[in-house]
């Protein structure tokens, strides 16, 4: 990666934003010319550095695969004083973007096996990517699955283009909330429950499957354990550990793993690293 790339942002213009919940936004980006080469080689699962004029950074996992024209979707939610600023841009305004960074999921290895999806709340958008691509080749893998859980209907993200992507075929989906305040309405229905509870008596080739889990750290023991338990081997649990980092190169050491650090030896880590390490999971 050249200089422009890993220090200085390259500019990105904001084509388009589109509300997916009441903190959440999906924004499109169309990168320049130099931006959009380097990030032709992203993998699922690394991340960008967004940068807001005047705001300052943060470390975001892609929601889609580059797109061929030169654009990059990215799904932020307000939380802080970055992204505060961001929901305050329009189209038209110039943003920043660095990256690639990161290792992703290994997906040329990932290849033939099944693949299941375990994604928690905002943790949706950094395996959208993935689901993106499982999908864009079908004949290079085997059945596709995602377990998706979030609070409520209300905060469920993308859940009318997941049923109809499960509609089409080629992806079998499971969604659960913790509460169901409200009855939805049209092709979406859901289990109530936590997203563990999905794993329960769930009857699949453990064997043979590959598994992506990203979601609240707190719900990643528990996974950690049924996946176990149902006989995964831990080398193709791959656990995305991105809601720690920040600066994204390695240099503030906010997202240290023990020896580790989140934003240049993963953010994509096997659960067989991460039972070397005390206190991950």
């Amino acid at each position: 990666m050249n200089d422009a790339g890993l220090h200085t942002p390259w500019s990105a213009r904001l084509l388009e934003r589109r509300a997916l919940s009441g903190d959440t936004d999906l924004f499109t980006l169309d990168l320049e010319k130099a931006a959009h080469e380097q990030l032709s080689g992203f993998v699922p699962g690394q991340f960008v550095q967004l940068s807001v004029p005047g705001a300052g950074e943060v470390p975001i996992s892609p929601a889609d695969l580059p797109g061929e024209d030169g654009t990059l979707t990215l799904c932020v939610r307000r939380v802080g004083h970055v992204t505060e600023q961001l929901h305050r841009c329009q189209p038209g305004d110039t943003l920043g973007i660095r990256g690639p960074f990161g290792i992703g999921f290994p997906v040329g290895e990932m290849a033939g096996r099944h693949v299941l999806l375990l994604a928690g709340g905002l943790g949706i958008a950094p395996l959208r990517s993935l689901l993106c691509y499982l999908l864009a080749y079908p004949e290079r893998f085997g059945e596709v699955t995602l377990m998706y859980g979030a609070r409520e209907p209300a905060v469920m993200l993308f859940r009318e283009e997941l049923a109809q992507l499960a509609a089409r075929g080629g992806l079998r989906l499971f969604l659960t909330v913790d509460f169901a305040p409200e009855h939805p309405s049209g092709s979406f229905s859901c289990k109530i429950g936590l997203l563990p509870d999905l794993l329960k008596g769930y009857r699949f080739d453990a064997a043979d499957t590959y598994v992506a889990v990203c979601g609240p750290p707190p719900v990643y023991r528990c996974l950690a354990s049924e996946l176990t338990e149902a006989g995964v081997p831990e080398e193709r649990v791959l656990f995305s550990m991105e809601r720690r980092m920040r600066c994204g190169i390695g240099r503030c050491c906010h997202c240290a793993l023990g020896q580790k650090l989140c934003c240049t030896d993963g953010p994509v880590f096997r659960l067989s690293e991460l039972r070397r390490i005390p206190e991950a999971l």
